[in-house]
């Protein structure tokens, strides 16, 4: 990292974690993608040098430990990373592993592109209005709250604390209630909003809309709005349009437009009025609904990819989970996966590698040459297994 930004050698090394599940079918259908799409977009003057590393429950069997230090330092080393799907202990451990990792490297931005490719099935008519980017606080909210049993006695003291210090209503504190609090901070909203105003005005994007539930929890949600709006104000001011100024005569050429919804507004909005929308940036449990929601209307998380991405380090995953029914079977979707790693190629900068991956997919899935969870809602599809899919993107390239 030289003045804030990471310098990219021709054969960069990059850690990555196979998975769980059906994460090893996944990666073997998907490295090789990567690699002939490097290989074809820069005559062999640049690769990519793989270097595995182990977290989750092939981890923990074979090292006793679900996510080694060793793994998070190899993270921290070489900067960027790719994972598959891990599964998280059950009943003791690590919460998350994906949010430990989040945690442990500062990746508060989960950024999820939600778009469709022709072809895939959808349960909505006009998929092809769904294109927008996600960008989810990924260090706070719920996924950073605590909270304590109803019958415990921190939350019998912490009911008494509120009652009697901080003069709540005991009607909206029943004994029997479970207490939870999270965390919401300026400093974190702010650095949020300003990696989706920098991604929006990079790529030329339309609009950041910022989703919150501000009108029910104005401290928590409504400060999120807010100090969205200061950060955007303060900080690019003359690259923005806020949608009120727009009400009064502003004009959005040239500019990023700058709006709000409530949350529960935006299920509607994204299924009835999705061309409206490019950017949402909001906060982390929010961010979780909204992109599997977003998901199922372009065919669903097998075909959803993620990243999270902090100041310095970013960790290119697929949204999906293990799914240890198939695991072995060569029949999982890679293309979150393999879109995944679309992302990663673009974070290094290598764009041109990065087309011709999603280019492939394109052809691949309008040739109806598709994996068994696509194949059974396409007339006409013929049915390929993982492996068959990598390779028919690479012929399509």
């Amino acid at each position: 990292v030289v003045n804030g930004k990471l310098v990219i050698p021709d054969q960069p090394i990059i850690p990555f974690v196979r998975g769980d599940g059906t994460g090893p079918d996944i990666w073997a259908a998907s490295q090789p993608v990567f690699d002939a799409a490097v290989a074809k977009a820069y005559g062999g003057k640049r690769r990519i040098v793989w270097l595995e590393v182990f977290a989750g429950e092939t981890s923990f069997k074979q090292f006793n430990n679900w996510l080694p230090e060793d793994t998070v330092r190899a993270f921290q080393y070489y900067h960027i990373g790719i994972k598959g799907p891990l599964t998280t202990p059950v009943g003791t451990g690590i919460r998350s592993l994906n949010v430990a990792l989040r945690m442990l490297l500062d990746l508060y931005a989960c950024v999820r592109p939600v778009r469709w490719y022709a072809g895939v099935p959808s349960p909505v008519k006009h998929p092809e209005k769904v294109n927008m980017v996600i960008f989810r606080e990924a260090t706070e909210d719920v996924y950073a709250g605590v909270e304590w049993q109803a019958d415990s006695p921190e939350a019998r003291k912490l009911r008494e604390f509120l009652k009697t210090e901080l003069k709540v209503d005991p009607a909206k504190l029943p004994d029997d209630a479970g207490m939870g609090i999270k965390p919401v901070s300026t400093f974190k909203t702010k650095r949020l909003m300003r990696k989706a105003i920098q991604y929006a005005l990079e790529r030329g994007r339309r609009s950041v809309t910022i989703m919150h539930k501000g009108n029910i929890m104005k401290y928590t949600e409504g400060a999120f709005r807010n100090w969205c709006y200061e950060l955007a104000l303060a900080e690019f001011r003359d690259k923005v349009v806020t949608e009120e100024e727009t009400w009064k005569g502003a004009s959005t050429a040239g500019k990023v437009l700058i709006q709000d919804r409530i949350a529960d507004s935006m299920f509607q909005q994204i299924q009835t009025r999705a061309d409206e929308y490019d950017i949402i940036a909001t906060m982390n449990l929010n961010g979780d609904y909204i992109s599997d929601a977003l998901a199922a209307m372009v065919g669903g998380l097998g075909i959803t990819p993620s990243s999270n991405i902090g100041d310095e380090y970013a960790l290119f995953e697929a949204t999906h989970g293990t799914a240890p029914t198939y695991a072995g079977q060569d029949k999982g979707n890679p293309g979150a996966g393999i879109l995944s790693g679309v992302m990663m190629l673009e974070h290094l900068g290598w764009k041109e590698a990065a087309k011709l991956i999603t280019d492939g997919i394109e052809r691949t899935i309008a040739k109806k040459l598709v994996t068994y969870d696509f194949a059974r809602q396409m007339e006409g599809a013929k049915e390929i297994k993982c492996s068959e899919f990598g390779r028919a993107i690479i012929d399509n390239m």
